[in-house]
């Protein structure tokens, strides 16, 4: 479970009061020293992460958040940092520390939980440091939330059973490959060696499909685009292909028009995204022009080469198909722009390195402001005219969106 990537872990993220007894709380729930503790307020500043397995539910990441109403000098910038771990909570613990219960401030997070569509809990934590009469009494007024102690540990199996319930609750992560193939299948993987690709290793969602389809009993064939033509032949009745994007016109080429051919990315899409929606986006390129400027969201730090997908694959494809140079600009992990309306395209790439709560928020975010947004096996599938070939897996016809 530990090796289990932070984009695959349902985010449990902890809100509160500067001081509240946030970091206390998850160091007693994980059970060892992750967030640096201290009666002085601002001690944590950057959101901390830690990943583990929650049981029976499965593998998890806790995010200790900087506290509201930080009057320190960086209490701005903390604070905003932790407005925007709201965009890709799954879950959050607001704290109240039991000697300080203010209400009109949670009421201002409450209402970021409901914009976002969050689950939450509320506890009241620290109440070691009250008498036994005052207990009652704070008891009596929130009886709707759960009461803790940090320092001895009272209450955490309800917080515990708390969270187990809500995330059974949850809706389940689609499989990537394990929901559209019957037990059985065969699947050939194309994955082309380039400067692209990490030397030793695989990227991350080649890994995943490979996994996913041990998972689902799929049968999984890796090759390189060269090979690709010879593995077809040797490897009879052949259910999909599915190709790094950056290959699929090649790649339509050589597969035979009865076996279905998709791409990485157009998995990713579907699995992490609101895959109609990028489908609608993809059909606004025919819209751009020489004055259009495009978004490129990507979701890791990686170098650019001269074969790099978006920063020089997918503009150079689209400034062909306008016929001029368009303006393009780039936004990396997390740091997804708020003046999106600026833009008349957001081209997302495939997401394996965040979770789907960002996406989805992300893809909300732009139908709120009317900006089309794709993604990048999408956009390669339709500058390439192959988009409705690629679809056949899924059983959408173009015609039914747009």
């Amino acid at each position: 479970m530990n090796s289990t990537p932070n984009a695959n872990r349902k985010h449990i993220a902890i809100y509160g009061k500067t001081n509240a007894g946030k970091s206390s709380l998850i160091n007693k729930f994980l059970g060892q020293e992750v967030s640096l503790v201290s009666e002085k307020e601002g001690t944590t500043t950057d959101p901390v992460q830690k990943a583990m397995e929650l049981i029976p539910v499965g593998p998890v990441l806790f995010i200790d958040t900087a506290g509201f109403k930080d009057e320190s000098i960086l209490g701005e910038i903390r604070a905003k940092r932790t407005l925007d771990i709201l965009k890709r909570t799954d879950i959050a613990i607001y704290v109240f520390d039991a000697m300080d219960i203010d209400l009109e401030e949670f009421e201002n997070i409450k209402r970021s939980f409901k914009k976002y569509n969050i689950p939450y809990i509320v506890v009241i934590n620290q109440i070691d440091k009250l008498k036994k009469e005052e207990l009652d009494l704070v008891k009596e007024r929130n009886k709707n939330y759960l009461f803790l102690s940090s320092l001895t540990g009272e209450g955490f199996d309800n917080l515990k059973e708390k969270l187990v319930s809500i995330l059974k609750e949850e809706e389940e992560e689609l499989p990537i490959v394990g929901d559209l193939l019957p037990y059985g299948s065969k699947v050939v993987m194309v994955v082309p060696i380039d400067s692209e690709a990490p030397k030793g290793r695989i990227i991350l969602p080649q890994v995943q499909c490979i996994r996913d389809c041990l998972d689902h009993g799929i049968k999984s064939y890796v090759v390189r685009d060269t090979e690709l033509e010879s593995a077809l032949e040797d490897i009879k009745n052949v259910d999909l292909v599915i190709t790094d994007s950056q290959a699929f016109k090649e790649v339509d080429k050589i597969v035979p028009k009865d076996i279905r051919l998709t791409s990485f990315s157009m998995l990713f899409a579907r699995q992490k995204g609101d895959f109609e929606e990028f489908i609608k986006g993809a059909f606004k390129i025919k819209d751009l022009n020489k004055d259009s400027k495009i978004l490129i969201a990507e979701s890791c730090t990686h170098n650019v080469s001269h074969e790099d997908i978006g920063r020089v694959k997918i503009p150079k494809l689209i400034n062909k198909f306008v016929g001029s140079e368009l303006s393009y600009d780039y936004s990396i992990f997390h740091d997804f722009p708020e003046d999106i309306d600026k833009y008349d395209l957001i081209i997302h790439c495939g997401a394996c390195m965040i979770n789907r709560k960002t996406v989805i928020n992300r893809v909300k975010e732009c139908k709120n402001k009317n900006v089309p947004i794709t993604n990048y096996g999408i956009v390669l599938a339709y500058l390439n005219g192959i988009l409705e070939r690629s679809l056949s897996l899924f059983n959408i016809k173009i015609d039914d969106i747009i």
